[in-house]
């Protein structure tokens, strides 16, 4: 069937409305109609050429998103046409090495590292085939995935906010959760407070931290990140300093996401002896980070991770519950909703920095 898409023809050029065909579902495969896609970092990377997954061009961009479903393939039976979800950024093979361990997000099964290299070929452009971001490409009105990356959710959740919930949200809040597994009454620095950064702050106020302190070169992003649950905030010079004026010695939890490697040394820099800093943005492939590492003798330690560390069928729903319950806020978050005809603007006030998250709407 022909649909509509942003189409990354050319790097560092705008992206292009054109129809495409999108092909019937294979086995295990669901086609989903898109109703709200999120605009995100790794996009702007994307048509900048920066993306390790984005090489070959035409490329279709997106996969913060959430839709029905309209048809499934052979052998699904986990959701079924009129099913409201969120598409996740992995759908777990559940028997390779790392999934046997508990470990979703690296999951190395064949279906997964296909759809990191753009998906199976289930859309072409003028007869050529088109790849799409791993495996998604939700900046169209349709999108084929596996089975395994829909995730169910209630019928009266919006999809606007629910699309959050697949990458922005997951990957700030498991940050928290997962990987640095911010304890009760602990202190948190958050380093940038885009559409990441800010639930990261969120995911502080849900694991219990009492000192939340908010940094970014933006005022009105210190604003959001107030209203999210920031009790200090800041425009960073000497970081370290700034904290230890506020927590002595420094913070027990780091998060940078940011991207960029100065920052995230000073970042680490900010925490007190035996503190953990989490690297959630992702710094330029092959851009080293000076770490003072007479600091690495005081058991200070420098993660890294993958949206959040996710387990979808885990963490999905139940930050979809938070937000029915009123304990995430996803509206607040976004700053506009445009139809895709207008992508490229949403896509350059990214590039800004002059909005928390821009939601493409269908």
């Amino acid at each position: 069937m022909l649909m509509r898409a942003a189409v990354l023809t050319a790097f560092h050029k705008p992206l292009e409305i054109r129809e495409v065909e999108i092909a019937d579902p294979g086995p295990g495969e669901v086609r989903v109609r898109i109703k709200a896609s999120g605009v995100c970092g790794s996009d702007l990377k994307a048509i900048d050429g920066k993306s390790p997954v984005v090489s070959r061009l035409p490329f279709i961009l997106g996969h913060e998103s959430a839709g029905v479903v309209e048809s499934t393939g052979p052998g699904v039976t986990g959701v079924a046409p009129g099913d409201h979800v969120i598409i996740a950024m992995n759908g777990p093979c559940g028997g390779c090495r790392n999934c046997g361990a508990g470990h979703f997000h690296l999951c190395s099964g064949p279906a997964r590292m296909t759809a990191v290299m753009g998906g199976a070929p289930r859309v072409t452009l003028d007869g050529e085939q088109t790849r799409r971001f791993i495996g998604i490409g939700s900046f169209a009105e349709y999108a084929v995935v596996s089975e395994g990356m829909c995730m169910r959710i209630d019928r009266g959740a919006p999809f606007a906010a629910m699309s959050l919930l697949a990458c922005a949200v997951v990957t700030g809040v498991g940050a928290v959760l997962n990987v640095a597994r911010v304890a009760p009454g602990a202190s948190v620095l958050v380093v940038g407070c885009g559409g990441v950064g800010l639930n990261v702050v969120q995911g502080a106020v849900l694991a219990g931290a009492t000192t939340i302190i908010a940094a970014d070169v933006a005022e009105t992003k210190l604003k959001l990140a107030e209203r999210f649950g920031a009790t200090h905030t800041l425009i960073p010079g000497d970081l370290p300093r700034q904290v230890g004026e506020i927590v002595g010695g420094g913070v027990e939890h780091a998060f940078d996401a940011t991207g960029v490697p100065g920052v995230l040394a000073a970042t680490f820099a900010a925490t007190a002896p035996g503190g953990t800093t989490v690297m959630v943005g992702s710094p330029p492939a092959g851009r080293p980070v000076e770490i003072d590492p007479a600091l690495l003798f005081s058991s200070r330690r420098l993660m890294g991770t993958q949206g959040g560390d996710a387990a979808p069928r885990r963490d999905l729903p139940m930050l979809a519950a938070q937000y029915l319950r009123g304990r995430l806020d996803l509206d607040g978050l976004i700053t506009e909703r445009l139809p895709l005809e207008r992508v490229n603007e949403a896509v350059e006030h990214a590039r800004r920095g002059t909005v928390a998250r821009t939601v493409i709407v269908f």
